[in-house]
């Protein structure tokens, strides 16, 4: 049986409270803990990331609409945008996360600015990896399990799952917590590289219809000691919609959470 909608309510409001998030009684399995951190270190280098900048082109494919653009995405850790022109105007994403929990929003081309849902704002966009599997291990309350290796997209791979959430697993908050924060990371078994990222995405006014989305990376180049994927590739209900080819990126240039979120 679904769960009623007011529960759901109910459930989000405990979310949207700012309630601190105890740590899971569950346990991470060692060997997906392991494996993502040797992927986090293959992909940082020697040192830290505080902020990236990438600019290129950008393909978006929706429904009969075919357009090309450019495209600049910004990022810090806890904030990120992706800023996508074309000929009919710009397309933004915002995300940010503070000591008062996650929000987004996104803009039209007209430049109205619409908050996303809560239940979208859970998971990591995937468009920059190191940040992206960095947050999952810095999260205290993330379970990471070892799948195992598989085929996916034609390549092997070696899949981790991983989720948040809260010490009491047998509450309705903690299955919806997990449900809505699920994520997939696929690795390359000899680099250790992602190769993809997989989540899902909701209406609007239903976080418990799931419509999955990945996101494959291709064309890892050396940016000042960082490896970085220059072709990433947005799929949702197993549709290409976005195909970005970046052409420059820059590495720890000093940009900053307000700055990004200002322009």
């Amino acid at each position: 049986m679904r769960p009623s909608r007011l529960w759901l309510v109910v459930a989000l409001s405990f979310c949207l409270a700012g309630i601190t998030l105890a740590q899971s009684a569950s346990t991470s399995s060692a060997q997906a803990v392991s494996l993502l951190q040797n992927a986090y270190s293959a992909l940082v280098g020697k040192s830290a990331v505080s902020d990236v900048t990438l600019t290129g082109t950008v393909e978006r494919t929706v429904g009969s609409d075919d357009e090309t653009g450019s495209v600049t995405y910004k990022a810090v850790l806890g904030s990120n945008r992706l800023d996508l022109s074309f000929s009919s105007g710009t397309l933004s994403e915002i995300r940010s996360t503070t000591v008062t929990g996650v929000s987004g929003s996104w803009v039209d081309s007209d430049s109205v600015s619409h908050p996303m849902a809560y239940q979208n704002v859970l998971t990591d966009p995937g468009w920059f990896p190191t940040f992206t599997i960095g947050n999952i291990l810095s999260a205290s309350n993330a379970v990471l399990t070892y799948v195992g290796p598989e085929t996916r997209n034609g390549v092997s791979v070696v899949h981790i799952s991983a989720s948040e959430q809260l010490a009491s697993p047998n509450t309705p908050n903690a299955a919806l917590l997990q449900h809505l924060t699920q994520v997939d990371i696929f690795l390359d078994p000899s680099s250790m590289l992602p190769v993809s990222f997989a989540f899902s995405i909701h209406p609007e006014n239903n976080a418990l219809t799931d419509i999955p989305c990945e996101i494959r990376y291709a064309d890892y180049q050396n940016i000042a000691g960082h490896l970085i994927p220059l072709h990433v590739q947005k799929s949702v209900n197993s549709t290409l919609v976005l195909d970005l080819q970046f052409q420059n990126a820059s590495v720890n240039a000093g940009i900053t959470a307000s700055q990004i979120g200002a322009q």
